[in-house]
């Protein structure tokens, strides 16, 4: 058996890499107001050598071990990432945002019916590109102006693109929070980890329900602002109908993730179809795929690449971090106590846990879900098999859960600092103060509401049967049927 990673004052010692990260998501996210993943990597890894400070004499090299162990998970993740940021920069380049607005000005609509409207168009924009943060800086210059102007609700409009955001997140097969959430449920019964195409298939419920539900509320609460003359001149400025197009490699490779539940097949078909959809129709030119701008690399290639660094190097900081923590048998003892405890005994006390387990980690790391998943990821992983339950409804309360609620939290979230800082500079309107924009993000508070539904009630909820396939019952009931029928063990294939 190996040996455990000792420091100086105990176990709990090697929590301070962990408290160190959360001060620089603190000091970036709240205190400077920098949204960059890679400072907060950097914070990670300065963690990290801090850390190494604290531990025992003859372990210095073992803690720097634990650190690599932790990190080769990351790589898997990493590859993906890589590439869906090629997928997801192709899809920005074609402006498809232009599309949508120009849905709008043909349907004619204003207020509570536009506030409802951006809110789908983000909601597929996202999906789209699989970048949440990405969305918002897009979607908030053209629809958030236009909005305002045409009647909605100025709290409720920003409200839905930051939603909109949020569904793509948690729902695109391309976005971080997805691959991540996926990379951390291992299966019991055969190997490897739960497919994506599987996620994506099993949480369409929860997100379809919840966003059903938000459309309609920002339909009937988003319109009580004021219409003014030069609304349509905005809409007229940034519409164009032929960047739909693009919706079609997004069709495509959201349906080869489904079918064939390999993330690698999708990505090729949609940077493949992208490419030719984006020439032909002149939304791209070959400049836009590989080219060099006064020296430096350009086109969405490698821009992909780039633009997913900081997350990449984020998660593999987090993993080193969580590496130190497993070798230190930290992450056993935590995983034990919560498994030990009444709540745990049964699949629905087992998911609660899980609930409360990733909303305030989520909560303490600042909404950053990426990082907030990656630490309690592995937690939640041994919860859920411990009871039995499927790779795929472990991913998907993990990731739901994260984009839920807590992301609405005024002075400890991202995604509201980001809405309020994207409502400033419009002569027109007065930026939003924080608490106006969380009150406006409806879909956070109902997806939570489904998803504590789908916990309270089981719907949903699967096992994991023979060969990780999914099954309605745990391996006990299953076993009980099985023989209730005349039949000892599973049924013959």
């Amino acid at each position: 058996m190996e040996q455990k990673l000792k420091f100086r004052g105990g176990w709990g010692i090697a929590f301070i890499p962990v408290a160190i990260f959360l001060f620089f998501c603190v000091l970036y996210f709240i205190v400077f107001k920098a949204f960059e993943m890679y400072a907060l990597a950097m914070g990670g890894f300065v963690a990290l050598m801090i850390g190494a400070i604290f531990v025992q004499k003859g372990n210095y090299e073992r803690y720097w071990h634990s650190v690599y162990e932790g990190v080769r998970e990351a790589v898997p993740i990493a590859v993906l990432l890589f590439i869906i940021g090629m997928f997801s920069e192709l899809i920005k380049a074609t402006n498809i945002s232009g599309g949508f607005v120009w849905i709008a000005r043909l349907l004619d609509v204003d207020g509570g019916f536009f506030t409802a409207f951006t809110f789908l168009a983000v909601c597929i924009i996202a999906t789209a590109t699989g970048s949440s943060i990405g969305s918002l800086f897009t979607c908030f210059p053209i629809f958030y102006p236009a909005g305002v102007l045409l009647g909605c609700d100025p709290a409720f409009l920003a409200g839905a693109i930051v939603s909109g955001a949020i569904f793509g997140d948690n729902l695109a097969p391309i976005s971080d929070t997805t691959i991540i959430s996926a990379g951390t449920q291992e299966y019991t019964k055969k190997k490897g980890f739960a497919e994506l195409g599987g996620c994506v298939a099993t949480r369409f419920k929860y997100s379809f329900v919840a966003g059903t539900i938000t459309f309609t509320l920002f339909w009937i609460f988003g319109g009580d602002g004021t219409v003014a003359a030069n609304a349509s001149d905005i809409l007229v400025e940034n519409m164009n109908p032929m960047t739909l197009v693009m919706l079609i490699p997004v069709v495509a490779m959201l349906m080869v993730a489904i079918k064939f539940r390999d993330i690698y097949k999708a990505i090729t078909v949609g940077i493949i179809l992208g490419t030719i959809t984006g020439l032909a129709c002149k939304l791209l030119a070959f400049g836009d795929i590989i080219s060099v701008v006064d020296g430096v690399p350009a086109g969405f290639l490698t821009a992909g690449v780039s633009g997913m660094m900081g997350t990449v190097t984020l998660v593999m900081s987090v993993y080193g971090i969580m590496g130190v923590l497993n070798g230190a048998g930290v992450l056993e003892k935590v995983t034990n106590s919560i498994l030990n405890s009444k709540l745990c005994k049964k699949a629905r006390g087992a998911e609660i846990a899980m609930m409360l387990g990733i909303s305030f980690t989520t909560l303490i790391f600042g909404g950053v879900t990426s990082a907030s998943m990656t630490t309690f990821g592995k937690v939640q992983n041994e919860i859920g098999k411990r009871v039995g339950l499927h790779p795929y409804r472990r991913s998907n309360l993990l990731d739901g859960f994260a984009n839920s609620i807590v992301l609405i939290v005024p002075f400890l979230s991202v995604f509201v600092f980001l809405g309020a800082l994207l409502t400033q500079g419009y002569d027109f309107v007065e930026p939003l103060l924080l608490t106006e924009v969380s009150g406006g993000m409806i879909y956070c508070m109902i997806l939570f509401l489904v998803l504590l539904f789908s916990v309270i009630t089981g719907w949903g909820r699967q096992y994991e049967g023979p060969d990780g396939k999914p099954v309605s019952f745990p391996q006990e009931k299953q076993n009980t049927l099985y023989h209730n029928r005349g039949r000892i063990g599973p049924p013959s294939k």
